[in-house]
């Protein structure tokens, strides 16, 4: 066996490391992947079998991806994947950019307990339903030696250099070129009276013969080291360039008719290897003599390329989903029109029944009846959901053989029940129906099982989204004052309005607290953050703050004995807040700060100032924080105006600019009425600039005696 060449610091891994494998497995294509030290994304490194253009989308992939090769290298064992629907139910993203029949195997490349990578083989659908023993013993020398080369470089002072872009093993070349054979073989073609011609891996063509050139209308001068689809507009169409992929990654013949203007249809054939794809080029009406060619694609077959583009379509729009009736309306919306049924519905379980969430050309009463299902009849849609595997019934009398019992009752003529699952789970089902029979062939199948396994994932995160923001709404709700207390002597109003983004839900919070007849005490306050773990802070703070205040403590000791309950709890989030207690009697406010934004105070006859105070630190950061009290009049009629920073802070705008405007919004406000003037400063505020945070508004106002 040849001994491995170990390449020092700043080296490249040898091609031989991929040029054995692929030549030892008899593997179509393959990849190997280097996981850099300290990343979490995989760069390939090495390709062989496929174009740059084809292996481009997988060239860089984020370790939490759900692909193959990122599952071999977290779970530390061989990824099998023997079928083009078992790669759809499994890895949907996969199946979605390659809907071509082929058999995957993804195994790490580890040394010790350091994985350093990974290698991705493809084999064409004829190969056994399992790997061999010599097989696996092949691939695993692959890996130990690629293993041992980037050990070895990393022990030498470095990892090993990566390119920009993966390196492309050159195609194979079964034997010796005899110069006398080449042209004996190119008599042969220009002889043919029919078109022939060659490509690459990448597609681009590296020869024509003569009636190839006459039938396609252009010469070889033309077409010669370019795309076929790129040079010739009428072919610059997705089902070209899908026949050449779907050749090159499955390595089985593939077919298609074009129209070469104005009115002369062609049929290519096309023939793959290792090395490149023999095209054969006929007229599709048929010549004296010469056999018709297969017809295009019934309806009932999607051509590859457009399934493709609509499933992306799908699987994008799906990702902008937040909620359950956001995906059931995308993917109703998309499905009906892109993928040809008449009519579909969406099912959950729910307690062991079903739950019809969205439906699409079906009759709400049919549709009323399989609502609440027990997951113990005997249906299709039971049987998809319970058993994972999806059924297709081309007619109605296939249904009538699966299931005697079956009443016919949608008045269609094909049927696909799909089961939507998420790691194994059951999430729900999606029920397809036709109005013709169809024949569902591989192809279409393992694409709607794509589709399935999209909406799938889509619905789960969507359910997830559903209760996390039920519980954040519940808190908000829960932590919040209801209604503010009746101060006698006090006006009092407050507006909260949560990010817009994320699960709109923060940690911004207010409270007024009544303490003695003629005194009372106001807190507002942010928790960092905008999740359930803001949320629950924030009410620990607001229930501390109402404590500590009750019993007339000042400002600055009431922020003090919360700063040091929050950090005993080390919660790791800072708060920021201020206090302000209110003496009715004397017309007086004192104030204390934790970080938070000044408090404005607009005067009887409309001048508004800023009362600024000694700001001290956030709360939870340090125990021993002195948070100094400020005194300042507080004048019958006046208004006092707590806010978080949400009111005031926008990206690229300085903060202090934003506070004197909003003094000024609020100097210049026309009503006396609380209510109306917190809904202006609000309005101002959200009008201005789009608003990133949370926004807490609380106004006071003393009565004039």
């Amino acid at each position: 066996m040849r001994q491995p060449v170990v390449p020092g610091p700043g080296a490249e891994l040898p091609e031989s490391v991929l040029a054995d494998v692929v030549r030892g497995t008899g593997a179509s294509v393959g990849l190997v992947y280097v996981l850099p030290p300290g990343e979490r994304v995989l760069r390939l490194a090495l390709v062989s079998g496929v174009s740059q253009q084809i292996a481009a989308p997988w060239a860089r992939i984020p370790m939490n991806a759900s692909i193959p090769v990122v599952d071999a290298m977290r779970e530390r064992r061989l990824v099998w994947l023997g079928s083009q629907e078992d790669v759809a139910r499994r890895y949907p993203q996969v199946g979605i950019v390659l809907p071509y029949e082929f058999m995957l195997a993804a195994v790490p490349v580890i040394s010790g307990t350091t994985v350093w990578g990974g290698l991705v083989l493809l084999w064409p659908a004829w190969h056994a339903p399992r790997l061999s023993t010599a097989e696996r013993k092949t691939i695993n020398v692959c890996c130990l030696r690629a293993a041992a080369i980037l050990q070895q470089a990393a022990d030498s002072g470095g990892p090993l250099q990566h390119a920009d872009e993966p390196r492309l093993l050159p195609a194979p070349h079964p034997r010796e070129a005899d110069p006398g054979q080449a042209m004996a073989a190119l008599d042969f073609a220009e002889r043919l009276p029919v078109g022939c011609c060659s490509l690459d891996l990448e597609g681009r063509l590296t020869y024509i013969n003569a009636a190839g050139a006459e039938l396609v209308g252009a010469g070889a001068a033309t077409l010669v080291g370019n795309k076929p689809w790129e040079v010739l507009l009428w072919l610059h169409d997705p089902v070209f360039e899908d026949a050449y992929r779907a050749a090159i990654v499955s390595r089985q013949p593939s077919s298609f008719t074009a129209r070469h203007p104005p009115d002369s249809w062609l049929f290519f054939q096309l023939y793959p290897d290792d090395s490149g794809i023999s095209v054969h080029i006929t007229p599709a009406a048929g010549r004296p003599g010469t056999t018709e060619p297969r017809p295009p694609p019934s309806p009932a077959e999607p051509v590859g390329a457009t399934a493709l583009y609509h499933l992306t379509h799908l699987a994008t729009v799906l990702a902008e989903a937040a909620d359950v009736h956001d995906v059931v309306e995308l993917a109703a919306d998309q499905i009906v029109p892109a993928f040809g049924p008449k009519a579909m519905a969406l099912s959950t379980v729910e307690e062991g029944r079903l739950r019809i969430i969205g439906y699409r050309g079906y009759d709400p009463e049919l549709m009323a009846r399989f609502e609440a299902v027990p997951l113990t009849s005997d249906t299709p849609v039971v049987r998809a959901i319970t058993t994972g595997v999806a059924s297709f019934f081309p007619s109605l009398a296939d249904l009538k053989r699966a299931y005697p019992q079956a009443r016919h009752q949608d008045g269609m003529a094909a049927w696909a029940f799909l089961p939507l699952t998420v790691s194994g789970r059951p999430v729900g089902s999606l029920v397809l129906a036709y109005d013709t029979p169809r024949p569902f062939p591989p192809a279409e199948r393992a694409l709607l099982t794509s589709l399935a396994g999209l909406i799938a994932q889509a619905l789960d995160r969507a359910r997830l989204y559903d209760a996390k923001l039920a519980l954040a709404h519940t808190l908000q709700t829960g932590l919040l004052p209801r209604v503010l207390p009746h101060i006698p002597g006090l006006d009092a109003t407050a507006r909260y309005r949560p990010a817009g983004h994320g699960m709109d839900i923060g940690g911004d919070f207010y409270d007024l607290i009544p303490c003695t007849d003629a005194t009372a005490a106001v807190a507002i306050g942010d928790v960092q953050g905008h999740d359930t773990a803001a949320a629950a802070l924030m009410g620990q703070v607001r229930t501390a703050v109402r404590a500590h205040a009750t019993d007339g403590s000042s400002p600055g000791d009431v922020l003090a004995r919360t700063n040091r309950l929050l950090t005993d709890l080390d919660p790791g989030l800072f708060t920021s807040c201020l206090i302000a207690h209110l003496d009715l009697a004397n017309h007086r406010v004192r104030l204390a700060t934790a970080g938070h934004p000044p408090a404005l105070l607009r005067h009887p006859d409309g001048r508004t100032e800023t009362l600024h105070v000694p700001a001290g630190l956030l709360l939870g950061i340090e125990p021993d924080a002195d948070y100094p009290t400020a005194e300042f009049p507080l004048p019958p009629g006046a208004v006092l105006a707590l806010y978080t920073d949400g009111l005031v802070e926008t990206p690229g705008t300085d903060i202090d600019h934003a506070t004197i405007a909003l003094a000024s919004q609020l100097a210049q406000a026309q009503s006396e009425n609380l209510n109306a003037l917190a809904d202006a400063l609000i309005d101002h505020a959200e009008q201005s600039a789009p608003r990133k945070d949370d926004i807490a508004l609380l106004l006071i106002r003393p009565h004039v005696a």
